[in-house]
């Protein structure tokens, strides 16, 4: 019984990934789920105790003078790994293929293969949807100038005090009376654009200049039909939709932002077919930007929408330079995980069924692990074991299938370290409620399906930091009662190690393999 998510998502093209939590809609190309049903109708006190942030401080770039006598220190910021390779992509392995096969298909060599995914030999044993790295041969370089920084592109504490809201009513444009159902409840466009940020973890600003950058809706109290249904650009499946639409494009946003961070590079797929790849020197931020206008344009015009009359036109009009937005480091380089609980009850053991992979959506970091409960084996009844908080916290989200949990206590979600359950129900006589601080064992809610695409019942847990997903094997790796989980070099794969023990992530449920107690 598959735990994973079927995320079918890119220009025209079927992303062999698939994974736990919330799926978009699929094109006619594509098969998937939806991330939620909609029905469009378009209108004219901190606790610190639990932080442990290793002498990190957040600087805003624009707020230091060259001059001052007395600069801020220079903390270092995580660094981009450097590729240890060419550029390459995915493969999944389907029935009857075998290296050779591969090899020949991709004009590549058995021993690239070999050496890339770290087989033991040419006659390494492959297994059916098992992704394999397959080298391209690419020389075709993309800009490298640096537009847009890490905290704009991210849901980070550049957002402190960004009405959302109050931003669109403002610019009196057709957004202002937008509504759409999402899973049953009616939601405007102000709160559709919260909702996608929050979840995808993608800054509101970048969203908002890219709705009017193809569409017009902020400033434009009537749009054409042409952009009301491309609000968000030609290539997008999901026109038709504000919340879908917007959905698709943060994940895209995210996929070129975290597979630049974790593999040191990043491909490009063009309008036209042309690929290409980042140079070295870039910020993620940038490359992330780089990935959504690229899906919608040809090499020519792709160039034009990097300039200074492209997409930065729109941000600068609505929101002045994004550089000056900047705050760094986002995530420095001294970054310590705080201490985290296995989240569920003392003497009782959860089923690691998947170990890293996308957090929301397959574009984004590897950062959540699936833990599946021992009462509910392969189906979607709600699990009576309790999932708990790992750490002290107040509760930032709250909805049935998902919540969030704020650790620094101040109540925001951009900032800190933030917790997230996915496929969570909540608890019927004593649901959490935004606001609701939580002591570090509190109940927070029960395994399910809901929340996302699942067809058993488990925990999809992840990690943010000042908005930033956490991937849970890189180099704060995932720690939870001194279970660590380990990198992998592809989703779904991988183990969680202690001191005496490891387990092996499975769709199973083996006590010896994959069952970790919390003793």
């Amino acid at each position: 019984m598959s735990l994973k998510l079927a995320a079918c998502t890119a220009a025209g093209l079927l992303l062999l990934t698939t994974g736990c939590g919330p799926t978009l809609v699929p094109d006619s190309a594509n098969s998937g789920q939806a991330l939620a049903t909609t029905t469009p109708t378009p209108l004219p006190t901190p606790n610190n105790s639990q932080v442990a942030l290793a002498s990190t401080q957040i600087v805003p770039v624009a707020a230091v003078p060259a001059s001052s006598p007395n600069p801020a220190p220079l903390i270092e910021a995580m660094p981009i790994p450097t590729p240890d390779g060419p550029p390459f992509s995915y493969h999944v392995i389907e029935e009857g293929e075998s290296l050779s096969y591969i090899s020949s298909l991709y004009d590549t060599s058995i021993e690239d293969l070999v050496r890339m995914n770290h087989l033991a030999g040419p006659e390494a044993i492959i297994q059916v949807g098992q992704s394999l790295r397959i080298p391209l041969r690419l020389d075709t370089m993309a800009p490298k100038q640096e537009n847009f920084p890490d905290s704009e592109v991210v849901y980070s504490p550049a957002y402190v005090g960004f009405d959302i809201k109050e931003f669109i009513e403002s610019k009196g444009g057709y957004l202002v009376g937008y509504t759409e159902y999402v899973d049953g409840e009616q939601l405007t466009g102000a709160e559709i654009v919260e909702r996608v940020a929050q979840q995808f973890s993608v800054g509101p600003r970048l969203l908002l200049a890219l709705l009017e950058h193809y569409g017009g809706w902020v400033t434009n109290p009537y749009p054409t039909a042409g952009a009301i249904n491309s609000m968000l650009g030609p290539r997008n499946p999901r026109g038709g939709s504000l919340y879908l639409a917007l959905g698709w494009t943060a994940n895209r946003i995210n996929a070129g932002y975290y597979g630049y961070k974790r593999d040191g590079f990043w491909v490009f797929s063009l309008a036209d077919r042309k690929r290409a790849v980042t140079p070295q020197g870039l910020n993620a931020g940038t490359v992330g930007v780089q990935n959504i206008l690229a899906l919608h344009s040809d090499w020519e015009t792709w160039h034009k929408e990097l300039g200074p009359e492209g997409l930065l036109a729109d941000y600068r009009a609505l929101f002045g330079e994004p550089m000056a937005q900047a705050i760094e480091p986002l995530v420095p380089k001294s970054l310590v995980q705080p201490p985290l609980a296995l989240p569920w009850t003392k003497g009782q053991g959860f089923y690691l069924t998947s170990g890293p992979h996308p957090a929301y959506a397959d574009g984004s970091a590897w950062a959540a692990l699936d833990f599946g409960p021992p009462d509910v084996l392969g189906n979607c009844f709600y699990s009576a074991e309790p999932n708990t908080a790992a750490a002290a916290g107040v509760v930032v989200v709250a909805r049935q299938g998902v919540v969030e949990l704020d650790l620094d206590g101040d109540g925001s979600i951009q900032t800190g370290w933030v917790l997230q359950y996915l496929h969570v129900v909540l608890d019927a006589d004593k649901p959490v409620q935004v606001g609701q601080q939580v002591k570090q064992g509190d109940v927070i809610g029960y395994a399910s399906c809901e929340g996302g695409l699942a067809d058993s019942s488990h925990l999809h847990f992840a990690r943010r930091y000042n908005g930033e997903w956490i991937e849970a094997g890189g180099p704060v790796p995932m720690n939870l009662s001194g279970w660590v989980a380990q990198r992998t070099l592809t989703p779904y794969e991988g183990s969680f190690k202690n001191d005496t023990a490891t387990r092996e992530a499975c769709e199973c449920w083996e006590p010896e393999k994959n069952l970790i107690v919390n003793q």
